[in-house]
């Protein structure tokens, strides 16, 4: 029962001067990616600094005002709330 197999390898046969030709390209097309999305991301910037220096109110102030008309609204309802509380109250005391 001693069967002799022919073993068989499969190797690869690559040109591995296209594979370095391919890392290349992708590497001077991730280069060229990466100066296109900073030149990108700096165009964005200079634009959004130029809105905010153009604005008549800075945004920090419009926040501390929205934040003032928040906090006066709060205390409307809180205000309107417990009046209305205190007539169902007085109404149901009767």
């Amino acid at each position: 029962m001693n069967q002799q197999h022919p073993q068989f390898r499969r190797t690869i046969d690559l040109d591995t001067r296209l594979v370095r030709a391919g890392a290349v390209l992708t590497a001077a097309g991730a280069v060229v990616a990466g100066v296109g999305m900073a030149i990108g991301a700096f165009a964005v910037f200079t634009a959004g600094r130029r809105m905010i220096r153009d604005m008549d109110v800075p945004p920090s102030q419009q926040a501390a005002v929205k934040w003032q008309q928040a906090k006066e609204a709060s205390r409307a309802g809180m205000r309107a709330w417990q009046s209305a509380a205190e007539a169902q109250n007085g109404s149901l005391a009767r």
